[in-house]
């Protein structure tokens, strides 16, 4: 692409021995105030996991109309240390406790109620539902010290029950973001050091990306404040950390190719700047674009992600193009010590690429079969994959409600922890209830209460299955084939339940939806840079081949190696997304520079000379995006390190194995015609024959 005199101008300007000064004097100036502006801000701290409209939902909503809506029941599991029966002793003592929850709680507790083996019982206290999940964190803290301070000898209490799980989640995740950053940047200053072998160059991309990413999260916790969005701030920050990276490789790696070339370090900088900006840019638009897709997604978590995720790549874009090239020219050349490029000096570090890509080349057919062979073995993971954890499998760190919860479903019917819900019309409120009653695997239903001008009643129905497995998912649908043709009941069914079961078909249905949109944005891009309809359509096939075969080798390693029985609902999704947008990041780093060079050497030689100059800043970069998504493993959730994982291994796959092998092959064997219904310059095309003899050092 011809430089513009325009972008040339401010180019110069930019790196200028005092526009230089001034660019970084404006850069801290403004973030500053926005710092400031934004400091406040406090994403919402929902979880929405079902569709807005679906049917558990509008459960949720109704049951906002009852009386002490505001209040849900916690349950105290106790048995004894010695696993022998409880005493009628132990019962009284239980009771005894009663006094206690009521005082802390506020409330009317009740039991214990026994099992039918005589080995737990059960108090019901009825608590006060906070704001949000740290609020009730703080509460269930308070009531399990009030508990242990009065436990009997000899018994073993354990907090269960919607709230107990709510706040050991937030307790799970405290510190967890700022364990996430520090090995984030731990990551990524490790990386940068290695790539550079620099003692200082790599402070400065690492200062300006953590600058960025601390903006990013203020700035989209406001959005999500304003919006009412609700997101992982996890993910955000992996993504400015790796994007941004990504992008400051690439045009360090630019800026030293080109200091190679003269000795004004000003000069190169802003030639660097000049000539990576449009891939830049691209790479940040197809992902900013695919992100913004997900607005149309029907799933809280999964729509919420979208403008948060694409501000915060906003920020790392703006924060590398113009903040990240003055503070390297106020440094100079000088940053790259001790390795410092310059003109006339023999490099060799590009030669290995040279010779791989020269190999694909020369044997463009076998390497395309070998590459493709690889994709499949890793796509047949997909079989035997299923979607959906249910409660206990979503996190990786056990609490007191996971144990609590497996102890009472050992001798209480499972669903006892996790009531269904049916609201109905109070005049057919019976008939809703016998009906349920006779839905096979039902313990028992029955009415639960009013709302205050009597018009619906909610029904409480037992389930004898364990939350969240196949046998009681299927119960949700024969529940509301039930229900729903009672007349005049207008009965619908929800609880923790039927809420997994309408987000799994949420899930499903976004998943259709999000998938063509990505891959649609895509290939407008790739159709915008390349100004050709054949290489866009080849290099998507290519990505959305390998996604597919990642998401199946991230499944069969979930399962095989970390004993995960499925992939939790948002990975498919989000993992999709990622490895497209990302991938094609990786496509346009390369091809762009391959349209370059083929114009001089022709598409065959010029895609040699493309691999040789940015073999070594894909695969640096796919590093650093790999270990940076990798670190959302420190996380508890389930979800984040399966993300994190398979994401890892498709951006290792794109560039080690699709950029240097299949993609060559494609263009070797494709030739000229890849540029379709473009073509190269005809007075340069007869010089394709050999690229360039000198090899020019790429890091």
């Amino acid at each position: 692409m011809a430089d513009s005199p325009a972008r040339s101008r401010f180019s110069d300007r930019l790196t200028s021995r005092r526009g230089a000064w001034v660019a970084l004097g404006v850069a801290v100036v403004v973030m500053v105030a926005l710092f400031g502006v934004f400091s406040g801000a406090k994403a919402p701290t929902g979880v929405g996991q079902a569709s807005v409209g679906s049917e558990s939902t509008q459960v949720s909503e109704l049951m906002d109309r009852f009386p002490n809506a505001d209040r849900q029941s916690v349950l105290v599991v106790a048995s004894r240390e010695d696993g022998a029966d409880l005493s009628k002793t132990d019962v009284a003592e239980l009771k005894s406790l009663l006094p206690v929850l009521d005082a802390r709680q506020g409330g009317e507790s009740s039991g214990p109620m026994v099992s039918e083996d005589g080995k737990v019982g059960v108090l019901v206290t009825p608590v006060t539902v906070a704001a949000d999940n740290t609020e009730m964190a703080q509460t269930i803290k308070e009531l399990r010290a009030e508990l242990g301070a009065n436990t009997p000898p000899g018994l073993v209490l354990q907090v269960t029950g919607g709230p107990a799980f709510g706040a050991d989640v937030a307790a799970a995740f405290e510190g967890a973001d700022f364990t996430l950053l520090m090995v984030t940047i731990l990551i990524v200053a490790v990386l940068l050091i290695v790539t550079y072998r620099s003692p200082v160059l790599w402070l400065i991309p690492l200062i300006v990306i953590a600058l960025a990413d601390g903006l990013a999260g203020r700035v989209t916790a406001a959005a999500g404040s304003a919006w009412n969005l609700q997101f992982d701030a996890g993910i955000v920050s992996v993504l400015v950390f790796g994007a941004g990276t990504n992008y400051a490789l690439l045009l360090i790696s630019r800026y030293r190719e080109e200091l190679q070339r003269t000795e004004d370090d000003r000069a190169a900088l802003s030639t660097a700047w000049r000539q990576t900006v449009p891939a830049i840019l691209a790479s940040n638009v197809t992902v900013v674009l695919a992100l913004l897709t997900l607005l149309f997604a029907t799933i809280p978590m999964t729509r919420g992600l979208g403008v948060p995720a694409a501000l915060g790549l906003l920020i790392a874009l703006l924060a590398v193009l113009f903040v990240l090239p003055p503070f390297l020219a106020v440094c100079g050349r000088r940053v790259f010590w001790p390795f410092v490029p310059r003109p006339g000096r023999e490099q060799t570090q590009g030669r290995a690429w040279r010779a791989v890509a020269g190999g694909v080349s020369e044997r463009p057919l076998t390497s395309l079969m070998a590459g493709l062979a690889l994709l499949a073995v890793m796509a047949s993971g997909l079989f035997g994959t299923s979607v959906g954890l249910d409660q206990l499998e979503k996190f990786r760190v056990e609490s007191e409600s996971q144990t609590g919860l497996q102890t009472l479903s050992a001798h209480f019917p499972p669903g006892e922890a996790q009531p269904i819900w049916i609201v109905a019309d109070s005049g057919a409120a019976r008939d809703v209830a016998a009906a349920a009653s006779k839905v096979e695997g039902v313990v028992r239903a029955h009415p639960a209460g009013q709302t205050d001008d009597g018009s619906l009643t909610k029904v409480m129905v037992t389930s004898g299955y364990s939350p969240g497995t196949d046998e009681s998912l299927a119960q949700i649908t024969e529940l509301r084939d039930a229900v729903h043709p009672i007349q005049g009941a207008d009965a619908l069914v929800g609880g923790a339940v039927a809420t997994e079961l309408d987000a799994r078909a949420g899930s499903e249905r976004d998943l259709l939806l999000i998938a063509p949109l990505v891959l649609a944005v895509s290939f407008l891009v790739l159709l915008a840079l390349l100004r050709s309809l054949v290489a866009p359509v080849l290099l998507l096939l290519v990505n959305l081949t390998s996604a597919v075969a990642t998401i199946g080798a991230g499944a069969w390693l979930s399962r095989a190696l970390l004993g995960q029985s499925a992939l939790d609902l948002q990975v498919p999704i989000l993992a999709f997304l990622f490895l497209v947008a990302l991938g094609i990041d990786y496509t346009i780093f390369l091809v762009h520079r391959a349209r370059a060079e083929a114009g001089r050497l022709g598409t065959r030689a010029g895609m040699v000379e493309a691999v040789a100059h940015t073999g070594s800043v894909i695969t640096s970069a796919g590093i650093v995006l790999a270990a940076v998504f990798a670190a959302l493993g420190v996380l508890p959730l389930v979800t984040l390190g399966q993300l994190g994982l398979i994401v890892g291994i498709g951006v290792l796959v794109d560039t080690l194995v699709v950029r240097t092998v299949i993609v060559p092959a494609i263009f070797a064997l494709v030739g000229d015609r890849i540029w379709w219904p473009g073509k190269l310059p005809a007075h340069q095309v007869d010089a394709r024959r050999e690229p360039r003899a000198e090899l020019v050092d790429v890091h």
